[in-house]
């Protein structure tokens, strides 16, 4: 019901079939489709006229027709399509924000009268919303600690699926597809402009170059020093006005004015130039012949000054200036085979100040780069392990060697600039951003799969922006300069509610979707719903299993059974049509192969006398909870048959399986857990009689639970609220219970749980740390979260400075924190205890140093390494 204002001062009822305007003046009605109206909202202030959504995402409008108070018709105009509508707001000049629960919000322009040009319905904005999410898995396909979630959000049309990672994003501004890049660097068009001109791209048959022209695109172009028929090995600018080129048989002095060749540097004839460096004024380079060769630049002239003989050959060079003089290097790094390592040379008298031999690795990238103010060596090596050095610039050496692992292939190394400050950019299967916040090195991971190369790329048109080669094309974006959470869509068209990763086969089960053989017009089978399996990188479907009619899933795992090496998707369902009895099936699914392309077989099934609301698999053996009991299942591998071996009588809620511990979180008349103890090699049969029942705090509400390790638990109620728990030291000896640790007040209805974390910054002297318990949520508003397991010790220093923030923020509405955080449902209020509200704590970034300044005095830690300490804390998980 929708009040109407003056002149007319009534009410509009929308009901499935019609619309009825009721008021002091008369009334009238409409007819339409049978849908149901999600929202409604008046968007002319002069006319009568309204816009209302239904659960379909048509967005109409609704003029009411009136001579001052008497109404005279009402007339629908069917707009257009629209996320489902949970409500509208009419922002003015006839755009109209139009609120969803159920998918992205929009902000759109409403045009009528329309045209073939120009829409109804003009989307102006997306706004993402991740919401509903049903269920969600975490997803390391490369098993590098980079993990994406892909969550089933969305509801009726607007379900889909929502591929999220967090890390740093690349903001396309142009792409080419190229492939096969062997190297990338950028050139300006004479020493002092500020902008790039020319993007030099290698290649192993040849060299293409792109210009910027005065209308700021990028074409192909022609610099006739350069030899563009063989592989270029390193470019860089020089002084004079000059471009260097290196080949494989020369060093090639260009100018960047004219374009023409001005000098050049020939390799003997019995060699060849095999690793290449340059700035502006000098030239390393390396042969085959084990010759280390200096060269420096003049104008229009290459001068050998150095010619040496080394033990090993030569694997990767840097001469980047990071003294005092930008144009000249004092220092030159060189990585060599042989187990030695890298050395730091002098120059230009080439004297050994210090070498690692890195543990016997072959660096393949080595770089001198100046973060903060502090000079570093970097070292990259072939197996994705990165090594880092403070380095003395007037001594060369090395000192305060860390490790940390940044993917599995050889890494690249290039500096660049992002908001005036310098960072490295180290293109691998895992690309990650290298930066030094709060005298440490942070390490951000990039938001684009495998970079094989990168260059710095500013010019006018794309200010601070980079030029990254992948395996398939060539892109020029700009990087953001913080971590964030990024996220892409497949849009089902409709829900789906069980989601499950199977990291063997590399695929993705989704179930609930509509089949659409049997779903085909004029189909007898029409309703039935499937199991469809995607492509873990890709998403793209591989193939669907067809459920029985009126049949659903509940559940979803993937596991392995008994002495099978096969992995399964085990999945429980129920079946229920109009008064009949629910009952259900366990089904044993397997990814097999046809005709190259992976496909799901059903591998075994058994019927149940209930629906199969959990499925878990324990010491090879399935248990499978029932609405009134748990049943175990045997796998008979030989034969293929699932046999019940076992079975309990209870109301179950959840079961965990931790090693060789299983509990049953059941709902009796004393909110009894159960908890099994076995062996993996026993063969003892789990028989009700052994089970011991213990009961516990919570109140006897809808619950989710899930475990943090395997004496510690945590669950959910409808209140949105979230607890832990943990078993009793004195179980064993009689004590049955299980004691409540910590309660808080979540405000959001949690959905799923699940085990992980999305790969946050690694920070020197916390990646070699053992990681903390964590678990993530997420909820019906579309909410993701972490919850994390703290060391006493940490935890009570954060809950000092939590206690100092509270009476620094000021909550809206005037609810203070600990009133908002309170655990609460109809029976009781309880102050939250043991938990930490991160997102405030986060906010201490974010006052004022005079705020700062007294939470630190109250502390008592200095400013900034209170700060510090708080933008390492994402990294402790």
């Amino acid at each position: 019901m929708i009040t109407v204002p003056e002149p007319l001062c009534g009410v509009l009822l929308f009901c499935k079939k019609v619309i009825c305007y009721r008021g002091p003046g008369g009334q009238q009605t409409i007819t339409k489709e049978p849908t149901t109206i999600s929202a409604c909202g008046r968007v002319d202030l002069i006319r009568a006229r309204y816009v209302y959504g239904d659960h379909n995402g048509n967005l109409l409008t609704l003029d009411i027709a009136h001579e001052g108070k008497k109404p005279t018709g009402l007339k629908i105009v069917r707009l257009d399509k629209t996320s489902v509508a949970s409500s509208i707001s009419y922002i003015g000049a006839s755009v109209v924000f139009v609120g969803s629960s159920y998918g992205d919000s929009q902000l759109v322009k409403i045009n009528i009268p329309a045209d073939e040009i120009v829409p109804r319905v003009e989307v102006l904005k997306i706004f993402e919303n991740l919401g509903p999410i049903a269920d969600f898995c975490v997803v390391d396909s490369e098993r590098q600690g980079q993990c994406q979630l892909v969550t089933c959000s969305g509801a009726y049309k607007d379900g889909s699926l929502r591929i999220l990672s967090y890390g740093i994003g690349i903001n396309e501004q142009a792409s080419r597809v190229l492939q096969v890049v062997t190297g990338m660097w950028s050139l300006r068009s004479s020493t002092d402009d500020p902008y790039s001109t020319f993007l030099v791209v290698s290649f192993i048959s040849g060299t293409r170059i792109w210009e910027m022209n005065l209308e700021n695109d990028l074409k192909e172009c022609q610099i006739q020093g350069f030899s563009s028929d063989v592989e270029t090995l390193f470019c860089h600018d020089a002084i004079h006005d000059q471009l260097v080129q290196v080949t494989s048989n020369a060093v090639r002095l260009v100018s960047s004015t004219t374009r023409e060749l001005c000098g050049s540097w020939v390799v003997p004839a019995d060699c060849s130039i095999i690793v290449a460096t340059a700035n502006v004024s000098q030239v390393l380079l390396a042969t085959r012949g084990l010759s280390l060769i200096y060269l420096k630049i003049g104008d229009g002239v290459l001068t050998e000054v150095v010619n040496i003989q080394l033990e090993c050959d030569i694997s990767c060079l840097d001469i980047n200036p990071i003294g005092n003089n930008s144009h000249y290097s004092d220092l030159a790094a060189v990585g060599m085979w042989g187990g030695i390592g890298v050395r730091i040379y002098s120059l230009p008298d080439f004297i050994v100040l210090t070498t690692d031999d890195l543990g016997q690795a072959i660096p393949r990238s080595v770089l001198m780069c100046s973060l903060d103010g502090v000079s570093y060596l970097l070292c990259a090596l072939g197996d994705g392990h990165l090594f880092n050095f403070v380095l003395n610039t007037v001594n060369g050496d090395l000192a305060d060697k860390k490790q940390v692992s940044l993917g599995t292939r050889p890494i690249t190394l290039r500096t660049f600039s992002s908001k005036g400050a310098i960072r490295v950019f180290a293109a691998s299967t895992r690309s990650t951003v290298i930066c030094r916040r709060y005298r440490k090195l942070c390490y951000s991971n990039v938001n684009l799969k495998e970079v094989i190369h990168m260059c710095p790329f500013s010019s006018a048109a794309f200010p601070e922006s980079v030029a990254i080669a992948t395996r398939e094309k060539l892109i020029i974006g700009g990087i953001d300069d913080i971590q964030k959470l990024h996220s892409s869509i497949l849009p089902l068209g409709e829900s789906a509610d069980f989601i499950c990763h199977q990291e063997r086969t590399k695929t993705i089960a989704v179930c609930n979707l509509k089949d659409k053989q049997s779903n085909a017009e004029g189909s007898e089978d029409s309703g039935r719903l499937s199991i469809s399996l995607l492509d873990d990188q890709t998403f793209k479907e591989l193939s669907t299993f067809c459920l029985r009619q009126f049949e659903r899933c509940c559940c979803i795992i993937s596991c392995s059974l008994s002495d099978d090496k096969k992995e399964y998707y085990c999945i429980g369902t129920a079946y229920k049509r109009d008064k009949e009895e629910a009952t259900g099936r366990v089904l044993l699914l397997s990814v097999g192969v046809e005709d190259k392309d992976r496909i799901l077989v059903l591998i075994a099934s058994a019927e149940t006398c209930g629906d199969v609301r959990e499925v878990e698999a324990f010491n090879g053996k399935l248990l499978a909870s029932l609405f009134h009991e748990t049943v175990c299942y045997e796998w008979l591998s030989e034969s293929r048959m699932l046999c019940p071996s076992s079975y309990s009588d209870d109301r179950v809620i959840n079961i965990y399986v931790g090693g060789s511990i299983f509990e049953i979180f059941s709902k009796g008349e004393e909110d009894p857990i159960e908890r099994e103890e076995g062996s993996v090699e026993s063969e003892v049969e789990v028989v009700p009689e052994q089970w011991e029942k213990c009961s516990h705090e919570i109140e006897r509400v809808k619950c989710y639970f899930t475990s943090v390790d395997n004496d510690n638990y945590m669950g959910c109620d409808d209140s949105f609220n979230i607890f832990t728990f943990r078993v009793n030291e004195n179980m064993d000896a009689g004590g049955g219970t299980f004691k409540l640790v910590g309660v808080y007040h979540l405000g959001e209805r949690i959905n799923r749980f699940r085990k992980g974390t999305m790969g946050f910054p690694v920070i020197d002297g916390v990646d070699d740390v053992e990681r903390i318990p964590a678990v993530m949520f997420g909820t019906s508003n579309g909410v993701i979260g972490l919850v994390a397991s703290l060391p006493e010790d940490e935890y009570l220093f954060w809950e000092m400075l939590q206690t100092n923030m509270r009476k620094m923020i000021k909550v809206a509405g005037g609810v203070s924190h600990v009133q908002w955080r309170s655990f609460y449902n109809e029976k009781r209020t309880v102050a939250a205890r043991n938990f930490l509200d991160g997102d405030l704590i986060k906010l201490f970034l974010n006052l004022s140093l005079d705020q700062k300044e007294k939470i630190s005095k109250a502390v008592g830690v200095a400013v900034e390494a209170l700060m510090e300490r708080v933008e390492e804390l994402p990294s402790l998980h």
